[in-house]
């Protein structure tokens, strides 16, 4: 043994070492690498096989390499002119103009509020008798006192000032209303939304906490709004598509001060038991306002305040009025709205749970349908009559407007309790829910089809006839 060497279990390796891992295949592979792999394999295992065969049985006619060659190139061909014609077939579907998403224009260009230094706000009695005390410790001018008045309201003073003494100028309760309207000072307009809510409450009596001349009326709140650039509130017009909207400027979209005009409308229903501020007919006209707001795409992040104003306007009318002026907001807003989605998402906003906000969705669903199909007469036989005669085995069939009238008819039958009784009816429409998830095979790739045939399937889980108390029935117009 030389001594240079190293000895007998210096040679053997450490079986504590970590053993190195092995090499990592890619992760990505294309798609021209996996062929290559596939046909090189299925080459090699003819070749194995042949040659096999030909030791086994010492036959001469076994394969030769240029057969296996040529019947591997065979099967590339056919294999490129297979995909080659899903190739097409893929971009015969794509060439089609995709639906816009939902939403619409529904603010324009917004004006300048006219007359806003006129309120008369140095004339109150409030803002005088700080201008005659000695006790203040300075000097406060008639021309200041709208400032002072405005630190006031910011700071909290002012609602304290009014639960002392019980009331409300008629001038200082319209100067807080022209702030919260038309202010850009985001604390001003919060602290002036704050006080109205405030004085617009009611005690265990159902009684207003404070005595109140002035109230914000319906024409204010329709100027401000139309101030803001609204305009979706001529009938017989389809407001604009948000992606075509008018040029990119400052004054175009959702204005800061809808949030605060949201909740003074809430406010002023909230209070229908001490005094209705709004006839029916303008409490119809503010609801359809309030429904149009949710096809403004700025306005996605107001869902929890568009929701409480909806809810407050629909609760707002009393029990006798409430089926008629109901069948006149949805035949209002189905004149404005476009069958697309748009109209889904007007249904879809109405997510109240009670009895009249079910009424609503199902007559919007009732009224939108009757418009599509052209008749004068909202017959609910006839309609579904239309829509279960669609054969989504022709080749021709919109499965893009039949997916609209899946979503509408549905919401129609099913959204209050008025047909839940008609087992007829009920049962053609689930037979046709059938029909829809179960003859559209999962081949065919036609634009929207998918779509159809997977909401048929989840709607007809849900249309299941149950026994349960109406709310009204569905009015023919």
């Amino acid at each position: 043994m030389v001594m240079d060497e190293p000895l007998e279990f210096e040679k053997e390796e450490d079986p504590l070492l970590p053993t190195p891992p092995p090499a990592k295949r890619k992760k990505v592979i294309g798609l021209d690498d996996l062929l290559l792999d596939f046909f090189e394999t299925g080459k090699d295992e003819r070749r194995r096989k042949a040659k096999g065969a030909k030791s086994n049985t010492h036959d001469s006619r076994g394969y030769g390499s240029d057969d296996d060659d040529s019947r591997v190139k065979e099967n590339e061909i056919s294999f490129c002119k297979i995909f080659e014609v899903c190739q097409e077939e893929t971009k015969g579907l794509d060439a089609r103009d995709d639906v816009p998403p939902w939403g619409q224009q529904i603010f324009g260009c917004q004006k300048p509020p006219s007359n806003l230094s006129d309120t008369g706000i140095e004339n109150c009695r409030l803002l005088q008798s700080f201008c005659s005390s000695e006790h203040l410790g300075f000097d406060l001018e008639i021309q200041q006192g709208e400032g002072f008045l405005e630190g006031m309201l910011m700071d909290g003073w002012l609602l304290k000032l009014v639960h002392m003494g019980g009331s409300v100028e008629d001038s200082v309760a319209s100067w807080a209303l022209t702030k919260l309207l038309y202010s850009s000072n985001k604390k001003l307009q919060v602290s002036a939304t704050d006080f109205w809510d405030s004085i617009l409450s009611l005690d265990e009596d159902d009684k207003l906490l404070v005595n109140l001349g002035y109230f914000p009326s319906y024409s204010v709140l329709k100027h401000a709004i139309l101030s803001y650039g609204y305009l979706f509130e001529t009938p017989g017009t389809k407001a604009s598509t948000f992606e075509s909207g008018i040029e990119d400027s400052s004054d175009v979209g959702p204005p800061h001060n809808i949030i605060a005009w949201l909740r003074i409308v809430s406010a002023c229903c909230k209070i229908r038991k001490a005094r209705s501020i709004f006839s029916p007919s303008e409490a119809e006209e503010l609801l359809v306002i309030v429904i149009s707001l949710f096809l403004d795409r700025g306005l996605e992040g107001l869902m929890l305040v568009l929701g409480d104003c909806l809810n407050s306007l629909v609760l707002y009318f009393n029990t006798r009025e409430w089926e008629s002026n109901c069948v006149m907001v949805a035949e209002s807003i189905a004149q404005r709205v476009t069958m697309d989605l748009n109209c889904l998402r007007i249904v879809d906003c109405i997510t109240g749970t009670n009895k009249r906000s079910k009424f609503l969705r199902s007559q919007l669903a009732l009224q939108l349908l009757k418009i599509s199909f052209g008749l004068k007469v909202g017959n609910v036989e006839k309609m579904l009559k239309l829509v279960t005669s669609i054969n989504v085995k022709e080749k021709e069939c919109d499965f893009f407007r039949l997916y609209v009238y899946l979503v509408l008819m549905d919401n129609l039958l099913f959204s209050s309790d008025a047909f839940r009784d008609k087992t007829m009816i009920v049962d053609t429409w689930r037979n046709y829910l059938r029909n829809c998830s179960t003859q559209i095979p999962f081949t065919n790739w036609g634009f929207y089809a998918p779509k159809v045939r997977n909401k048929a399937s989840y709607l007809l889980q849900g249309a299941i006839f149950k026994k349960s108390g109406g709310d009204g029935s569905v009015s023919a117009r």
